[in-house]
């Protein structure tokens, strides 16, 4: 195996490790995933890493409910730097007005990784949201939704944001990049920045 491949093999790994740690309670290993100064980006959550490990296992010792899926896996290795694009599905499950809800999100995981000291380790984590559906899980039930509400989230994640500030989360309106836009544009060109050796990830917000 060449080194690149090594190299590709030991991130999708860590994409892998993220997911089923994280979904499963599994916080020790999952906060070892990220390096010192990691950045995550959620509709929920713009912090370090290491506070991100801290809400996330809040939130799952109160019984909230977010479990993710993968598909097709990149990444484009330059030296010690990479980028990986993983696509992904989220799901929530939640009450929305008092009926017990699923929300779907499709999308991808942007990740920025760097080597340091012979170990690949995520540096910043961009979630891309391209679209998204809310589902009652009883399907007779009729489900209102506040047409207002919900206008005040970008597509990509209309009603996964609704539903999240039904359980409490102050949702990011704007500035979370789509399938197209400037937002995922400015991802992109923070990318290859990044492979081309920037000072920083971006401006991760």
């Amino acid at each position: 195996m060449s080194d690149v491949a090594a190299d590709k093999r030991a991130i999708q790994e860590i994409v892998d490790q993220w997911v089923i740690y994280s979904d499963a309670g599994d916080w020790d290993r999952f906060a070892e995933l990220w390096h010192d100064d990691g950045w995550m980006s959620a509709t929920w959550f713009q912090a370090p890493a290491s506070e991100f490990c801290k809400r996330r296992r809040e939130g799952w010792e109160k019984g909230v409910s977010i479990i993710h899926f993968l598909g097709a896996h990149t990444a484009d290795v330059v030296g010690t730097r990479a980028i990986a694009q993983t696509k992904m599905t989220i799901s929530q499950r939640a009450p929305v007005h008092d009926i017990i809800c699923d929300v779907l999100c499709t999308g991808r995981f942007y990740d920025f990784f760097e080597k340091r000291d012979g170990r690949w380790g995520m540096v910043r984590r961009q979630p891309i949201y391209e679209k998204d559906r809310i589902d009652p899980v009883d399907i007779n039930a009729n489900l209102q939704l506040d047409a207002e509400l919900l206008a005040r989230f970008p597509e990509g994640y209309r009603h996964l944001g609704y539903l999240q500030t039904q359980v409490g989360y102050a949702v990011k309106e704007t500035g979370m990049p789509g399938l197209k836009g400037p937002e995922v544009e400015k991802l992109y060109r923070e990318g290859k920045a990044w492979l081309a050796g920037s000072a920083s990830p971006g401006e991760p917000g």
